[in-house]
């Protein structure tokens, strides 16, 4: 299934959720299922009623848990607006460049907020393995003029550009090694006064309330920040755009700091 990544539907979001994530629903569902039936048609021993009704207990409250709050995220709160990203800059940005992993939803809004920029495409099949990136990618094709890039090596001069933005990508590079060289790249090719916004999940309390084990998709904070430092970058300022999801201004760091 293929859609335009400009027009958003009503539920759209959430099902694009389940959609990438659909092996860990369809066990979640089979579990819940199987394990009702297990409690109200064969008799049990009570450790094994209990153990087999905490399962069923966690296993619905995340199916559930993570659908609504997907919903939530993707689809009622404001996350696709630009007037956040504009707060968020000190000024409109003319060089600016967008980069996903062969996903991209927020290409086109930047360009209606900043006029046309540079799309980057760094998505690296050695590194990225999760079932779950190749059926996004698989989704919503992407967009036209996307720059194909090693996220180590970004096709882009020194000091080109005035904001760079890395929406609910960067976490798919799973070693920390490599989000250390794409933020160093990133340090590169930005200007002095440039920024960048990282807009990401957290491995917190409430992505691990709302996803369950997912969340272990996620990185911690403090690994952003050591993948941040290690690029020389620091973070001008961070805030929330819903409890679920985190929102990080970076820039470069004085030479002598």
């Amino acid at each position: 299934m293929t859609l335009p990544v400009a027009t958003r539907g009503k539920y759209q979001g959430v099902r694009q959720i389940i959609w990438f994530n659909w092996p860990f629903y369809l066990i979640a569902s089979m579990l819940v299922a199987n394990g009702a039936t297990l409690l109200t048609v064969f008799p049990l021993p009570n450790y094994a009623r209990d153990a087999c009704l905490l399962a069923l207990v966690g296993a619905a409250f995340w199916l559930a848990a993570s659908v609504l709050v997907s919903h939530y995220i993707y689809d009622c709160s404001a996350l696709y607006e630009n007037t956040w990203i504009r707060r968020a800059l000190p000024a409109a940005p003319a060089h600016w460049a967008n980069f996903h992993a062969g996903f991209d939803e927020f290409g086109p809004l930047l360009t209606a907020a900043f006029g046309p920029g540079t799309i980057i495409d760094f998505f690296d099949a050695e590194e990225m393995t999760e079932p779950s990136i190749e059926r996004a990618r698989n989704y919503v094709r992407a967009s036209p003029g996307s720059i194909h890039a090693r996220a180590a090596a970004i096709p882009l001069g020194d000091n080109q550009l005035e904001a760079a933005f890395v929406f609910f990508s960067a976490h798919e590079l799973r070693r920390p090694a490599s989000r250390a060289q794409f933020f160093a790249e990133l340090n590169r090719v930005l200007k002095p006064t440039g920024r960048i916004i990282l807009l990401e999940h957290l491995r917190d309390l409430p992505n691990f309330l709302a996803f369950g084990p997912g969340f272990l998709h996620f990185h911690s904070r403090p690994s952003w920040m050591d993948a941040i430092a290690a690029a020389s970058l620091r973070v001008q300022h961070e805030f929330s755009r819903t409890p679920f999801v985190r929102a990080f201004v970076l820039e470069k760091k004085p030479a002598d700091v």
